[in-house]
């Protein structure tokens, strides 16, 4: 009350506070930072450790195992698991919530440093990332050409455009997708190296006397120091071919007489398909403290000037923008904010009739909106999917603050008051129930700050939004509503009809009681204004007509006051339990994508060539289904990366050669999509039977909540046996292939990769006078190349770069076994080949080694065609158990997002019921009545039957945008609640009769509930209905709300009254007070004032 005398004695002083908060607010919206998600402080750390030509048994004795041995001693680890391919080694290390990540990276850091000692030969440090929300990527650049190379475009990328990225602040990218490095490559004919008697480890030793880098030094002739450089670097590529194979002796033999040189690439590991042709791409991602928005804009904008550094033939282009699901959500706040203010104004204008009124409602919604996003950005928050849930939340919410205030100004004009009276006993009037009101909705969402994990990352930054925006908006109803209603709104004229009585007619209600002060007067005038029938010119209202059934209605049930109150709890409650067990359960609702991933899976080992066949195959059969005219972008990277590019596994991770990944991007196609991916799956199996596909996410939200794990649903079989594991995971696919819902369902390792075992007779090698290492040597540049064995470096001095020099048999004369058995092993008489030394067996290995910790695990993915997450989740767990008892050491666990919809549901659940029972006792300690709360609390129910009845029949699920809907729908219906309460309390401790005090309650509060509710609920409708892009993603939220609040406001204005009846009727009416001098108090004793004054 105060705070509304201060306004009302210093108005200038508010309109000052009100522009200075509306003018650093739109100072806010201009500079906050716009983000696709909020910080999720994920305790994740990722280390990548690749040694190319290591087979992944290797990699995981050599590297993984190591590195969880030491890595264990690292504070806070809660769990470390590795993947480990041929050449790289990826772990990722989790700790607990709260961990300090800093420390904890650094510590990593020194962890793996010290850990080097037991790694083999040559081996590299680490590449170590955290891993956040801000480390996925938000877009792709992609350089295509007509006339070049992949290889050409990777060099390009490297070299010229991702140097360019310094100039945007915030911006980070690994290296490029999609080609392979810049080398020199020395490609060695084996039928010349044998006539010669040579072998290829040979060429490598003769390559590196030659070619050395080596330091140049000085001489000081007289007054001058000479530098002293030598050309022991060759200059040209070309020169190569001149070095000679001799040493003395008159044999002219040189590397142009048995091998190829030329200026080209490492051997390819996999490349990137763009449009359907190669091309090169550089994720784009940014750095955790950076605006998405900022980083994607000042990108665009470079664009120009990265694309005059590079050649006339090579284009650039950014694709899978991400950062549009913000701007998307963003217009959508804009509109629903703007219809949500236009239809407020409407409904006060409607009811009320009056236009500077509804001004005044109409200027509170935004102040109040741009107010809550200065204080999200004092409070370090940024602009993201989850604030711009909440602040669309709070639209509906703040049409209820100001319009409440303005129709109750109106019904004290309406007694007759002087205006500036009038606004000043209706504002302090409901000041206290307003304040109870907005800590009760503050109180719903006060369990985010207890959240923790995802879902509180999550609900946090929405649950603030909403908190600041209702704050204002409390403030602003107090101080600026009052002050405009002064200067704006007209007194009303005095009626001759029923709302003239004079204040000694008001003493006296329906029951004859008298009232005794001032203030309870006009409190008693207001309902018995309420009641009169006619309208300013005598003639019967359409609202009165209204309240009068509604009266009637009211007086007919209150005789059954009881059977309809046990019977209104025992339907609600039991249709609750019902709903909340049969209803879809998902974690985000699902959107229908206008993008889509998908991974291919050819037999385990296909080569490269033909797991790219089998893939423009795929891309082509997609254009056909989906019509070339609506892919606007597709990106498919086939293969695995380079193994000097350590980190790209992290942003996208490829078993080998037989994997590649579609990004598919459509434009004006709109169909559902579960329904395309189902006849999309059955027409690959018809067409490539022996492939195997499965679809991913792509949305940046879907792939935060996945935690990594390429399906909604992933079980991973951990045991030390892995043929054991493997047993079980089949077993367990057999099981889930017999649910009519589940696709997709593989195990994502290749378990069956092809081998050629090597054996070598050692005694058979030294009797021929070579040894381990000549013969590793020689295999390791015949099959693979020379720089996994042998470092040389050839600089590009026109460019001023490096880059390695290798010797590699080309893969079109390394093509059968016996090729493989003729590799020549030593110069001497003897000659001799493999194949005399060793013994080729083919067989089969695991081409992926997981583990989670020391145990090795097999995972067993799937995807959902047409059902949600909690109803596959609960399928699959039975599955399980149909299994029968777990064999002694193996052991189930579910990881992804079947994990985090269990862990947001129960986070959300516990964060519901202690925000009722905070509520609960607030209410309590207001009403000095534990009854009287339980009677307000009654109406929770009903709010979540209407919600949940709602989502049911629209077919969403119960997910965290619902569960936010609900949340909100029970805010909302505790307010509307305790302002019938407030009243209907007053009355009956006026008049002791509880039945009387509830109609007139109802009465009184039946205008205000009934507008705030219908606007609330037609400024949710855009949002229900889903329109435009994303509106998927929201409408759950919108549904939830329209639903509680339509149960709740039937519940609150028709069964409320009647339990307030019931539950009050024989309450007495004294103060629970037990102080002695209070006169209110059952206590009091009268002589005890005289007794203190003697």
């Amino acid at each position: 009350m105060n705070l509304i005398r201060f306004a009302l004695r210093k108005p200038i002083s508010i309109m000052v506070l009100v522009a200075g908060l509306f003018f650093f607010g739109i100072g806010a919206v201009r500079n906050i930072k716009v983000d696709i998600l909020p910080e999720m402080n994920l305790p994740v750390i990722y280390l990548a450790h690749s040694f190319a030509g290591y087979t992944p048994n290797q990699m995981e004795s050599y590297f993984a195992k190591n590195y969880v041995n030491v890595m264990i001693l690292a504070n806070g680890v809660k769990e470390i698991e590795t993947k480990n391919i041929q050449g790289l080694t990826l772990m990722k290390v989790t700790y607990y919530e709260g961990t300090n990540m800093a420390q904890a990276a650094s510590e990593i850091s020194a962890l793996s440093n010290r850990i080097q000692s037991r790694f083999p030969p040559g081996s590299q440090p680490p590449f170590i990332i955290r891993f956040d929300a801000s480390s996925l990527p938000i877009g792709q650049l992609v350089l295509s050409s007509k006339t070049r190379s992949n290889n050409e475009l990777q060099d390009l990328a490297n070299v010229y455009v991702r140097a360019s990225f310094s100039a945007i602040p915030g911006l980070l990218s690994p290296p490029p997708f999609g080609g392979s490095p810049r080398t020199i490559e020395i490609n060695v004919d084996p039928d010349l190296l044998r006539a010669h008697q040579l072998t290829a480890d040979q060429i490598v030793e003769a390559i590196r006397i030659n070619n050395q880098t080596a330091p140049s030094g000085n001489l000081r002739i007289g007054d001058i120091n000479y530098i002293i450089p030598t050309n022991n670097t060759i200059k040209e590529v070309k020169d190569f071919e001149k070095i000679p194979l001799f040493k003395g002796g008159v044999q002219n033999l040189y590397l142009g007489d048995v091998a190829q040189v030329k200026d080209g690439a490492d051997i390819t590991a996999g490349y990137a398909v763009v449009n359907g042709k190669r091309s090169v791409y550089i994720s784009i991602a940014k750095a955790g403290d950076a605006s998405t928005w900022d980083v994607v804009q000042k990108l665009k904008s470079q664009l120009p000037k990265i694309q005059s550094t590079l050649p006339q033939d090579v284009t650039l282009s950014y694709e899978f923008d991400q950062s549009v699901h913000v701007i998307d959500s963003l217009k959508s706040l804009i509109i629903e904010g703007i219809i949500g203010a236009v239809l407020t104004g409407l409904m006060v204008l409607l009811f009320l009739g009056d236009r500077r009124a509804a001004l005044i409602v109409i200027l509170t919604i935004p102040i109040a909106i741009i107010s809550g996003v200065l204080f999200l950005k004092l409070f370090g928050q940024t602009i993201n999917l989850m604030s711009l849930s909440g602040l669309a939340l709070a639209i509906g919410i703040l049409v209820d603050e100001s319009t409440v205030t303005i129709e109750n100004i109106h019904q004290h004009l309406d007694m007759g008051k002087p205006k500036a009276l009038a606004i000043w006993d209706a504002c302090k009037e409901i000041a206290l129930p307003k304040l109870l009101i907005l800590l009760c909705i503050l109180a719903v969402f006060a369990p985010a700050f207890m959240m923790s994990g995802i879902p509180g990352a999550l609900f946090l930054p929405l649950a603030l939004a909403i908190g600041f925006s209702m704050i204002i908006s409390f403030l602003l109803s107090q101080t600026f509503v009052p002050v405009m209603a002064n200067w704006l709104m007209k007194a009303h004229p005095k009626k001759e009809h029923p709302s003239s009585i004079t204040d000694d007619e008001a003493k006296f209600n329906v029951t004859g009681l008298t009232i005794e002060s001032e203030e309870d007067t006009f409190d008693q005038k207001k309902i018995l204004v309420q009641r009169a029938d006619f309208n300013n010119d005598g003639k019967i209202d359409f609202f009165e007509r209204f309240r009068n059934r509604y009266m009637h209605f009211i007086n007919g049930f209150l005789a059954y006051k009881k059977p309809v109150t046990l019977l209104y709890l025992f339907l609600s409650v039991a249709l609750v339990l019902v709903l909340l067990n049969t209803i879809g359960k998902d974690v985000f609702p699902k959107v229908n994508s206008s993008q889509f991933q998908l991974r291919m899976r050819a037999p385990d080992g296909t080569r490269l060539e033909t797991t790219e066949n089998k893939a423009i195959m795929i891309l082509k059969e997609l254009e056909k289904m989906i019509g070339k005219e609506h892919v606007a972008i597709s990106s498919v990277y086939i293969g695995q990366h380079p193994a000097i590019f350590s980190v790209s596994p992290i942003y996208l991770f490829t078993a080998g050669p037989h994997q590649a990944v579609f990004q598919i991007g459509l434009k004006d196609y709109h169909v559902d999509m579960d329904v395309f991916k189902e006849e999309f799956r059955k027409h690959i199996k018809k067409i490539l039977p022996d492939v195997k596909i499965s679809f991913e996410p792509i949305e940046l939200t879907d792939k935060v909540l996945s935690q990594g794990s390429p399906t909604p649903i992933e079980i991973r079989i951990a045991g030390k046996n892995k043929k054991q594991n493997e047993a079980y995971a089949k077993k367990l696919m057999a099981k889930l292939n017999k649910i009519e819902y589940l696709r997709d369902i593989q195990i994502p390792q290749p378990i069956k990769y092809p081998a050629l075992d090597i054996s070598i007779d050692r005694q058979r090698a030294a009797q021929l006078g070579i040894d381990m290492n000549d013969i590793s040597r020689s295999l390791i540049a015949s099959t693979s190349s020379s720089q996994y064995t042998e470092k040389n470096i050839w600089v590009d001095e026109k460019a001023g770069l490096s880059y390695n020099v290798q010797v590699q048999v080309p893969l079109n004369k390394m093509k059968s076994e016996n090729d493989l058995k003729e590799i020549p092993l030593l110069k001497n008489a003897s000659r001799p080949i493999l194949s005399d030394v060793a013994a080729i067996t083919p067989s089969f290995t695991y081409g992926e080694n997981d583990n989670i910790g020391p145990m090795p695990y097999i995972s067993v993915t799937a995807n959902m065609d047409h059902v949600d997450l909690g109803t596959a989740s609960k399928a699959v767990q039975q599955s399980i158990k149909s299994l029968g008892e777990l064999p002694r050491g193996l052991f189930i666990k579910p990881v992804g997002l079947s994990t985090v919809l269990k862990e947001t549901l129960s986070s959300l659940q516990t964060g519901l019921l202690i925000a009722i029972m905070v509520i609960f006792l607030m209410l309590a300690a207001n009403f000095q009545s534990f009854k009287i709360s339980l009677v307000i609390l009654t109406t929770v129910p009903a709010v979540v039957l209407g919600s949940l009845m709602l989502l049911r029949i629209t077919g969403s699920t119960l997910n965290l945008q619902s569960y936010m809907g609900i949340i909100m729908s029970v805010g909302v219906s505790i307010a509307n609640a305790v302002l019938i309460i407030t009243n209907a309390e007053q009355l009956r401790k006026h008049n002791g009769n509880a039945l009387q005090s509830a109609r007139e309650a109802a009465s009184l509060r039946l205008r205000p509930i009934i507008m705030t509710s219908i606007a609330m609920i037609t400024g949710m409708l855009p949002m229900a209905i889903g329109h435009g892009e994303g509106g998927d993603q929201i409408s759950p939220l919108g549904r939830a709300v329209i639903g509680g609040l339509v149960f709740s406001t039937f519940t609150v204005l028709l069964i409320l009254p009647l339990i307030f009846a019931w539950a009050m009727d024989k309450t007495p009416v004294h103060s629970l007070s037990l102080d002695p001098e209070d006169k209110e108090s059952k206590h009091y004793i009268s002589s005890l004032h005289h007794l203190n004054e003697k």
